[in-house]
């Protein structure tokens, strides 16, 4: 490893090394140590990372001295993320660059693009399905626009992410053409099979991730006379984790994206990675050793950039995307809290807090140095089955569920059901915030000023509970569903892309405008951030506690000693003392409290 560094670099890094060598070298003896090439490909992994990590800018080296030695800068009070797609929010990288303003606004610090590598040819799962990890989508700019758009963020304090799809690759990836042409080596970065038989037992373990578009987690691949592994969709190949080439490969990419200034790596489906007969082929042992491994690397050769984990999981089973309980193997150092923002949705559909608070009394304190990502809505459908447990019956979550997706003539939501075919007791919700939480349906000012304080009081909570809250896309000005993706062939199938309109430049426009419905959002919202920006026990870290509560709509959530929010998940008014939710210490604990419905109170002391 530090031979290719500088003598300038080689103290430092050596040091580093030192201090993680133990957990990385550990975690691929148990993955790769078997194989008579593990010490030779060692090596040859460790020279490039050391390549990489001298390639790194002065700049860079900067930012990662300084963070190193603050390693839970990014769980602050100030921290706030942002998630767009760059042709909707920018129409191009540079485009990107003229939002900057707006971002700097809102008081931005996190900036999510989604994916903007160059994808497969045809429909790409919006860009999930990746031909090559190192060149940017021609169509959104070049690998230049995307140091300059880097640069420009790093100078307003803002850090870019960058979606890293590590469970797959398009089928036109330069390692699937190899692979179909015939190339052994290459075909050995893909779970090949030559007819049904292991499939087939797989299959009886092995959910199904689209039923209705993509049932089924095999491909027939004719010039291979093969079976490929394809969890999501035909057209993207479920990478082979045990070949260790593929790992490296890995590596590769992640430092040198990280080189071009991406600061944090959303690890898409990182519950995937492992593949074991007779399991559900998700969160298995040898999934978290690979980011444990990731972690390492990134601690050794870039420690100012973050891993962000992307599995959408039940409570129980996110905290190990962490790492270990013991705390000696580190993973990633946020991880998106999905079950928190369903469980938000479903409070608002109940006229209950109960699974809030199920929830949150389910989610364990963070490890040092790391945060949840907690956030309304986001590109992605609202997958209720995350909420089994908390929920206990299925029908529960059916109802949930038809309550946003049209199923319920009383609601007040302009939700799209997401894969409701293939006998699933349980579909998926799409649409946007203001949609969902009926915006789009208000008819007269009093059923607006209903969703507009649902909207915050989502946004409250995402704000309050714990984490670095991120928003999505237009949230912030009430963007509404967007049809026209009714009218596209290649899209008409996937009810996703009701949440990925354009941004809408004429609500940007009226953002001050009280007058309008995207000024009274927007001027709501930012009155809401910047109050949580001068509230440093609203950090990730800082102690939190439910109080319990007589009236099952009513969510009292304390942060430390000062802090305490009382949110109304119904649609009706609410009176109460302090003194009747367990906070009698608090001045004025006698003095009557009274939310309106859908109202949410932040009180300080």
């Amino acid at each position: 490893m530090l031979d290719p560094l500088p003598l300038h670099l080689r103290e430092q890094a050596a040091q580093r090394y030192t201090r993680h060598e133990p957990v990385l070298l550990d975690r691929l003896r148990r993955l790769y140590g078997h194989r008579p090439d593990f010490h030779a490909w060692y090596a040859d992994l460790m020279g490039a990372v050391g390549a990489l990590h001298g390639a790194r800018s002065p700049e860079l080296l900067a930012q990662d001295s300084r963070r190193a030695a603050d390693p839970a800068w990014f769980t602050s009070e100030h921290m706030l993320g942002y998630s767009a797609y760059v042709q909707q929010f920018g129409g191009s990288l540079r485009g990107v660059i003229g939002r900057i303003a707006h971002l700097r606004e809102m008081g931005v610090t996190y900036l999510h693009l989604l994916p903007f590598l160059r994808p497969r040819a045809g429909d790409s799962d919006g860009g999930f399905a990746v031909a090559s990890f190192d060149e940017v989508d021609p169509a959104l700019g070049s690998a230049a626009d995307l140091l300059e758009l880097t640069a420009a963020l790093r100078g307003a304090g803002i850090s870019l992410c960058c979606d890293l799809v590590l469970n797959h690759v398009a089928d036109d990836h330069a390692w699937a053409l190899g692979a179909r042409d015939g190339d052994p080596a290459l075909r050995d970065y893909f779970h090949v099979f030559p007819d049904r038989k292991q499939p087939d037992r797989y299959e009886q373990t092995v959910g199904q991730i689209f039923p209705e578009a993509a049932p089924g987690n095999f491909t027939w691949v004719d010039p291979m006379q093969a079976w490929v592994w394809t969890t999501f969709y035909p057209f993207q190949w479920d990478l082979n984790y045990a070949n260790p080439h593929v790992l490296a490969a890995m590596v590769r990419s992640l430092l040198g994206l990280a080189n071009r200034g991406v600061e944090v790596f959303r690890l898409d489906s990182t519950a995937f990675l492992w593949k074991r007969e007779g399991s559900d082929c998700m969160n298995q042992p040898e999934a978290h050793e690979l980011l444990q491994v990731l972690r390492a690397i990134v601690e050794i050769a870039a420690p100012g950039v973050l891993l962000k984990a992307e599995a959408i999981v039940p409570t129980r089973e996110l905290p190990a995307y962490f790492g270990d309980a013991g705390g000696t193997a580190r993973e990633c150092h946020l991880a998106y809290h999905s079950t928190l923002m369903a469980a938000g949705w479903a409070a608002l559909a109940e006229q209950d807090a109960g699974l809030l608070r199920a929830v949150a009394a389910a989610t364990p304190a963070l490890p040092p140095a790391a945060s949840w990502l907690t956030y309304v809505r986001c590109h992605d459908d609202i997958g209720w089955n995350v909420l089994r447990a908390e929920a206990g019956s299925p029908r529960r979550l059916a109802g949930i569920a038809d309550f946003y997706g049209g199923g319920d003539s009383a609601s007040f939501a302009a939700g799209v059901a997401f894969q409701t075919g293939a006998g699933r007791a349980v579909h998926g919700t799409n649409g946007s915030a203001a949609a969902l939480a009926g915006l789009e349906t208000a008819r007269d000012p009093e059923q607006e000023a209903c969703a507009l304080r649902r909207l915050m009081l989502l946004h409250g909570l995402a704000l309050a509970f714990g984490g670095m809250p991120m928003l999505y896309m237009g949230d912030e000005l009430g963007m509404e569903n967007d049809h026209t993706y009714l009218d596209d062939p290649g899209r008409a199938r996937d009810t996703r892309w009701v949440q990925r309109a354009p941004f809408d430049q004429l609500r940007y426009v009226q953002r001050h405008d009280p007058s309008t419905p995207a000024g009274r959002v927007f001027g709501a919202l930012r009155a809401l951030l910047k109050r949580r920006r001068g509230l440093p026990v609203l950090a990730a870290d800082a102690p939190r506690a439910l109080l319990e509560t007589p009236y099952p709509a009513l969510l009292a959530l304390a942060r430390g000693e000062r802090f305490l929010s009382l949110s109304n998940f119904s649609a009706q008014p609410l009176s109460f003392r302090l003194s009747d939710i367990g906070a009698g210490q608090w001045p004025g604990a006698g003095d009557v409290i009274a939310l309106a419905p859908w109202d949410m109170l932040w009180l300080e002391r």
